[in-house]
């Protein structure tokens, strides 16, 4: 993420200092959302409008994710959590293992990159658990900030497709009957 300054700094005009002093201070912040882009500015390249996309061992939070791509801009902002349940196909489930592939967190950037150019408005956030999870833990978390509902719904579905199609990470399940398996492989 770019701050304020960085942005002001990098869009001056070719004139030099002089002319980015043309504009008050409060007038440039103005310009500039929450997190140092240009409000309205669909023109972003794609890479600039993903927030967030990698695979974090820390615990994730929706709010996080939902926080991190709102800006002034959007009208809509959607979000997902794809949280370990305590059952899968008639089976209780007591925990999980993730695990990814080595360029596991590229291949999920550049999801979210594609995203992003697919949907040229948007803000992307997503991130995917690894290591050992409890029922209850958010595993896969996204959000989507777009200027209508519509469009921040469609790419937030597809966002979640791509990740769990073409991401490779793996899941271990843990049941209480003493048994695991991996889904996924």
């Amino acid at each position: 993420m770019r701050d304020a300054a960085e942005a002001s700094s990098a869009e001056a005009p070719a004139g030099g200092a002089a002319g980015a002093e043309a504009l008050s201070a409060q007038e440039q912040a103005a310009e500039l959302d929450r997190d140092g882009f240009r409000v309205g500015s669909p023109g972003l390249a794609a890479r600039d409008r993903v927030i967030r996309a990698d695979l974090s061992e820390a615990a994730l939070q929706q709010h996080s994710a939902e926080d991190g791509v709102w800006g002034q801009e959007a009208g809509a902002v959607v979000g997902f959590s794809g949280i370990v349940r305590n059952h899968d196909d008639g089976r209780s489930v007591e925990r999980l293992s993730y695990t990814a592939h080595p360029q596991a967190a590229d291949r999920l950037r550049e999801v979210a990159q594609g995203i992003a150019g697919q949907y040229p408005g948007v803000r992307v956030w997503v991130s995917h658990r690894v290591g050992a999870l409890e029922v209850g833990d958010h595993a896969l978390v996204a959000a989507i900030a777009a200027a209508h509902r519509a469009e921040a719904f469609a790419a937030c579905a597809e966002l979640i497709e791509q990740v769990k199609a073409e991401v490779p990470i793996w899941k271990e399940q843990f049941f209480s009957d003493g048994t695991r398996e991996w889904v996924g492989l």
